[in-house]
């Protein structure tokens, strides 16, 4: 699993959690990306820790339900949060 998290670009393994920040241009960007990123992970059953502040998000991934620590969960919605960015 390490690997893989080492491959996700743009993401850090900080404190057993997937860790990543995001600027946009203003807060209409950023609440259309926290909004995309929500459909999916509701879809997953699985939600992200967030904090938005006008047009930056930060993202911390982490399985509760595996005992706060990384899962395939974190790593498959990493994957998709930065299939969005692309």
């Amino acid at each position: 699993m390490q690997e893989e998290i080492n491959q996700l670009e743009g993401w850090r393994h900080e404190n057993d959690a997937l860790c990543r920040d995001f600027v946009f241009d203003d807060f209409v960007q950023a609440f259309s990306f926290m909004t995309r990123v929500a459909l999916f992970a509701e879809k997953m059953d699985h939600h992200p820790n967030w904090v938005n502040i006008y047009n930056r998000v930060s993202i911390q991934l982490t399985s509760h339900d595996a005992g706060n620590t990384v899962s395939s969960k974190d790593i498959r919605l990493a994957k998709m949060i930065n299939e969005m960015m692309d």
